[in-house]
């Protein structure tokens, strides 16, 4: 496994990273998530990413639960606040960030998070608001860095700009072969701002791992036939995209990779983007994603996918 910094942080992240959504704390039933957990950290994957809203709290309580017995030091955990919790509880305040904060720490078990990052912008708070008590979760040793997910370039450059604040360190955009709109924007945005990328659906939502085929019924297994794991699978699920995924397969056999492994070191080719989540509901899927870390892909592999999943792609073209 090799690590990358994270934006102007003192963090050193594992390029693969293990996200929670949809899986941990109820997706997947909780000794294959253990196992996964435990393998992941075998792998050398030190990165784990999480939010309040993941299960409303059973992901980060799970979490909490089985990192409990490991050095605090030996992993880096990152959580997210701003969608709805219950009881009008929601969004980026003063008053939601503090309490958010504190229960997230407490079913996380732990004393602070390496990471707090905000789960979307809140048109309703100001921004203001919103980085001063950021800046007083920081000042109060609960959180190390402070990221944000699906901001706009705009959203980011006016954050960094504010005076006697926190600046932020990462970025959790969706980003993957199939959908490349951080391109367009966000990437140069934080490259400026000294902000790395921790992206989410690299494998455009499990598609990339080349599972599904045209006119094949989804396996048994999968997120697709998942009713708890597959309702945001939607734009992904068509015939065209397979095909394209099935054009992708001799490319991926020829650089010696899995169409996973292909797929994640397409998005760490990327020098801003410092880490790819990944979602696991076996070991085993862990053992081949974090085959991808480390892999260069050629000008000609690049070219060659780029022909493969042309006319598919949401490019910043």
């Amino acid at each position: 496994m090799e690590y990358r910094r994270l934006g102007s942080s003192d963090l050193d992240v594992s390029e693969i990273a293990l996200g929670s959504w949809l899986t941990f704390g109820g997706g997947v039933e909780r000794d294959r998530a253990v196992a996964c957990v435990d393998r992941a950290l075998e792998l050398g994957i030190n990165f784990i990413d999480t939010a309040n809203v993941y299960g409303r709290g059973a992901a980060e309580e799970f979490l909490g639960e089985v990192l409990s017995t490991r050095p605090r030091d030996s992993y880096v955990l990152a959580t997210k606040l701003y969608f709805p919790m219950g009881d009008g509880d929601r969004g980026l305040s003063r008053a939601q960030i503090l309490k958010q904060i504190d229960a997230s720490l407490l079913r996380l078990q732990t004393d602070y998070v390496d990471l707090y990052q905000c789960h979307r912008y809140d048109q309703a708070t100001s921004l203001e608001e919103t980085m001063e008590a950021l800046s007083e979760v920081v000042r109060a040793g609960k959180a190390r860095y402070l990221g944000f997910s699906e901001w706009s370039a705009g959203q980011i450059a006016a954050a960094q700009a504010l005076p006697g604040v926190e600046r932020f360190v990462s970025s959790q955009p969706q980003y993957s072969l199939l959908w490349r709109l951080p391109e367009r924007a966000v990437i140069p945005r934080s490259r400026e701002e000294g902000i790395s990328q921790i992206v989410w659906s690299p494998l455009g939502q499990g598609v990339l791992t080349g599972k599904y085929r045209v006119g094949a019924a989804y396996p048994a297994d999968s997120r697709a036939s998942s009713d708890q794991m597959g309702w945001a699978m939607g734009r992904f699920l068509t015939d065209e995209i397979f095909a394209a995924v099935d054009r992708l397969r001799p490319i991926a056999t020829g650089a010696g990779l899995s169409l996973s492994q292909l797929a994640l070191a397409w998005v760490l080719r990327e020098p801003n983007v410092a880490a790819a989540i990944v979602g696991a509901s076996r070991p085993e899927q862990l053992d081949d994603n974090a085959g991808a870390s480390g892999v260069r892909l050629d000008e000609a592999t690049l070219a060659a996918i780029d022909a493969a999943i042309e006319g598919v792609v949401v490019d910043p073209e």
